[in-house]
């Protein structure tokens, strides 16, 4: 059985695996001398294992060789995927050197020295079990509840935005949890100074159809990280579930979220990336990065709070299958749960001020006819 959480279906799957171990394999470099059989001569071993599939011919290659020129090949996914298809791949596909090129390839942050050792110390697996963490959503799950333990010293939150798959933006930055600013205040983690501004290629956009084209140019994953209980949780939606326009400034803010269910309740950890023109052309700058969690009536919660419910996120991990349609579909419904809790909070105000009008005119009414027939 494999480790990771996301991996599933590994029977159905394996024939694309070796297919793709298969290519790889012809299109590598590299050539092996240990045989010198002529060209017409093909052992009969090796012609019946090319009919099954490949796998005996894949044991037979040097575990360098396919840990080299095949499984460096592969992203995170199908790593995990090979895994599962036999026991020589999942010897080869644990080696810890795979798993770190990974995540450094898909989250630049984590190249910085302070993570690669945290990474490194991670229990079942290292980079492998990091990658498990963070690279699937959070699982929606309706009994999660809140932890009363204390937090630790500090989160870690490693944070890289692309565009067009080019990185833009990459930042490491520690928030401590032990002063009473952050028990007691609302949790929100700045990554950009007031006047600190991040240059960028992207085009100011010039209308509507513009920003809404950057919805599938612009990704951004913040992980958050717990030094010393060894977790990761991505907060983000991968893609932007809304991009806006201010009509007066022409800055633009893309907007990134995961929903969780807390106790029969759901918060949002919403992040906001504000970006501005320069002045000097008509490229955009980042302006802001910042990450805020709120309730369904938009209240936004403290840090105390915050850690009640993270201690407990970080063994509901999603599958990782279509990660982005899984983000937006939740904040969809997340809206729309919203907008239902806000329009029978109306209903219900309406009706009670209905009340205390009749009650109101009623008491009117009783004390006339006290006065009149009296």
């Amino acid at each position: 059985m494999c480790s990771l959480d996301y991996i599933s279906s590994s029977e159905r799957r394996s024939t694309k695996i070796h297919r793709s171990v298969r290519i790889a394999m012809f299109h590598s470099p590299l050539k092996t001398t240990a045989r010198t059989e002529p060209k017409d001569e093909m052992p009969l071993a090796t012609a019946t294992t090319a009919e099954q599939g490949g796998a005996t011919g894949l044991s037979a290659l040097h575990p360098d060789i396919v840990r080299t020129h095949v499984l460096s090949r592969l992203d995170g996914p199908a790593l995990g995927s090979a895994a599962c298809c036999s026991t020589t791949l999942r010897q080869l596909s644990s080696d810890d050197n795979l798993w770190s090129n990974i995540c450094h390839s898909m989250w630049p942050s984590t190249t910085s020295p302070r993570l690669s050792h945290l990474i490194s110390t991670f229990p079942s697996g290292g980079p492998r079990a990091f990658f498990s963490h963070a690279f699937p959503v959070l699982a929606s799950d309706r009994n999660l509840t809140r932890s009363s333990s204390s937090p630790p010293s500090e989160f870690i939150s490693a944070v890289d935005i692309r565009y067009k798959d080019n990185l833009i933006f990459t930042k490491v930055q520690e928030t401590e949890t032990v002063t009473g600013w952050f028990r007691c205040s609302p949790f929100r983690i700045d990554l950009l100074e007031p006047k600190d501004v991040v240059p960028t290629p992207i085009k100011h956009p010039e209308g509507e159809e513009a920003c809404r084209d950057m919805i599938n140019d612009m990704m951004l994953s913040w992980i958050l990280i717990d030094p010393i209980g060894r977790r990761a949780v991505n907060l983000s939606s991968h893609k932007p579930v809304t991009v806006e326009r201010h009509w007066l400034t022409g800055e633009v803010q893309v907007r990134y979220a995961s929903i969780l269910a807390v106790d029969q309740e759901h918060v949002q950890c919403g992040i906001v990336v504000r970006c501005g023109g320069s002045e000097c052309g008509d490229e955009m700058q980042v302006r802001e990065v910042s990450l805020e969690i709120e309730d369904m009536d938009g209240m936004h919660l403290n840090g105390r709070i915050v850690w009640s419910f993270y201690k407990g996120i970080g063994g509901k991990k999603g599958t990782g299958i279509n990660r982005v349609e899984e983000g937006q579909r939740r904040y969809k419904a997340y809206v729309d749960m919203k907008r239902e809790r806000r329009e029978r909070k109306l209903r219900t105000e309406g009706a009670l001020d209905m009340l205390c009008v009749a009650f109101g005119v009623s008491i009117f009414v009783a004390f006339c006819c006290f006065i009149f027939c009296r």
